[in-house]
């Protein structure tokens, strides 16, 4: 498995240099505007990337296997800043979301630590009691109750595409252990009035999938973002404008450094680029793939198969809501999105599962 973690290392280390160029390129006009320094954005991302090394490292060396004494202090600890989010002036408040704390001069968004510490608290839960599985009360109503509170925290917020995250981590994890579908089916059916309410019954959601459905039913409101993220990949063709040369990105695409980056790459690079960039994060989830099929270690693989869903879910969402493919969720793409807290603990679950790797590679 050296030869997968080796590959699976620069394969990140490739995205997150692309990230970096295109960050720049996305954001270094608007900046020089707003602020007279170009580079700004470009300054904090670095800092962020070396508190990333930082953190991965660290989730390396540990004894992976230790984690599983303190399961649940991580997950609590993970949850309080989820609450403290709530609390009236703690939470930094952004387009009326309330998702980031604002600590020693950084913007942490709470969610990000929850998914590892969700992916590494239902990994000890599952490999512990892996024989009540099946059982409907033993088995399956205790994570669905740890997974109904973070949704709704996270809800409050409000963040419906991090929730839906959380489910898919959870269902994924539960369904390669073996958890019975029919469960996991009932549990959707019986969530689809409350994703109705949540989706429809809301104004701006329900504005969000009309726009979805049809962008140019309101192109200078709802479907605004839509369009200008198929403007830019559409006016890429096949060699792209040039590096720095596009034009979404001033003033027209909202989010354009963090959310829509895709787009952006799609406009500068062009098709080619854009491909290169999904073929790297096909690369990625194979090689970690390849980790999770050869690990024994049942709290291992779990964790390694929560890495990938992780990675995985946000890479298809992002991609897919910058083409018009989903409804825009607010996703960033891994390693190479604007952003400390995402890109911070994308490396740390990148860590985890090379710390899994090397550790069931030295115990063979």
């Amino acid at each position: 498995m050296r030869s997968a973690r080796i590959t699976i290392f620069i394969t990140m280390l490739i995205l997150i240099g692309i990230g970096v160029v295109m960050i720049y390129s996305a954001s270094s006009i608007p900046m020089w505007q707003q602020t007279g320094e170009s580079g700004r954005l470009l300054k904090k991302q670095a800092s962020y990337l070396l508190m990333g090394f930082v953190a991965m490292f660290l989730s390396m060396v540990v004894d992976y296997q230790k984690l599983r004494k303190y399961t649940k202090p991580i997950f609590f600890i993970a949850v309080i800043p989820l609450v403290l989010v709530l609390v009236p002036g703690i939470s930094r408040e952004v387009g009326g979301a309330k998702r980031w704390l604002h600590l020693f001069g950084l913007n942490y968004q709470p969610s990000e630590f929850v998914k590892i510490a969700l992916i590494i608290y239902m990994a000890d839960f599952i490999d512990r009691k892996y024989s009540y599985l099946k059982d409907f009360w033993r088995g399956f109503v205790p994570p669905m109750v740890i997974l109904g509170l973070v949704t709704f925290l996270v809800l409050l917020q409000p963040d419906l595409g991090t929730a839906i995250s959380f489910v898919f981590l959870v269902f994924i994890m539960l369904f390669i252990s073996g958890g019975r579908p029919i469960h996991l089916g009932l549990s959707i059916l019986a969530a689809l009035p409350i994703a109705y309410l949540l989706i429809f019954r809301v104004a701006y959601r329900r504005a969000r999938i009309l726009a979805f459905l049809n962008p140019w039913m309101d192109p200078k409101g709802s479907g605004f973002q839509i369009i200008q993220s198929q403007i830019a990949l559409a006016s890429g063709g096949l060699w792209g404008v040039g590096l720095g040369q596009g034009r979404q990105k001033l003033f027209y695409l909202p989010a354009a450094h963090t959310d829509f980056i895709f787009s952006i790459i799609g406009e500068e690079l062009g098709l080619l680029g854009a491909g290169v960039v999904i073929l790297l994060f096909i690369f990625l989830i194979w090689n970690m793939a390849k980790v999770v099929y050869a690990v024994r270690d049942p709290f291992g693989k779990l964790i390694c198969a929560g890495v990938v869903a992780l990675i995985g879910f946000s890479t298809i969402v992002n991609i897919g809501v910058s083409m018009g493919s989903f409804p825009t969720k607010g996703l960033p793409l891994p390693f190479i999105s604007y952003g400390g807290s995402s890109l911070i603990f994308h490396m740390v679950a990148v860590g985890l599962l090379l710390n899994v790797s090397r550790a069931e590679e030295v115990t063979l």
